[in-house]
């Protein structure tokens, strides 16, 4: 069995986009549209990686992220969210993300930045 990379993104087209990366690297792909979901997939499956968008619809990412490391201090989460969103990317790393990449992502740079936090 693979291990898995949990993808929490709004937007479908988005996710596909990660997900087939994500696949491309050799990792099996678990998908989140709402921080609720993204709660509930991560408590079931403990992925090795989270990526998270900081704009869902039902809760922000932060919150999300804050959630994750309540059940699990050890989670390995970056972000995936546009630039103008500062304030949001700081309180996302003070609540535990380890990395942001802004959107819209580069390949490589997505790949680099997944690949050094699943070596940590």
């Amino acid at each position: 069995m693979k291990p898995k990379i949990l993808v929490v993104d709004p937007v479908k087209s988005l996710r596909n986009i990660l997900c087939q990366l994500i696949q491309s690297m050799g990792y099996d792909v678990l998908e989140a549209s709402s921080g609720a979901e993204a709660i509930r997939s991560y408590q079931n499956n403990y992925p090795i990686l989270t990526t998270m968008d900081l704009n869902m619809p039902d809760m922000n990412g932060v919150d999300i992220i804050r959630k994750i490391k309540e059940f699990d201090p050890e989670a390995n989460i970056m972000m995936c969210s546009a630039l103008e969103q500062r304030s949001m990317i700081i309180e996302g790393i003070h609540a535990g993300a380890k990395e942001f990449v802004s959107k819209p992502f580069h390949e490589n740079n997505m790949k680099e930045t997944m690949r050094k936090l699943l070596l940590v």
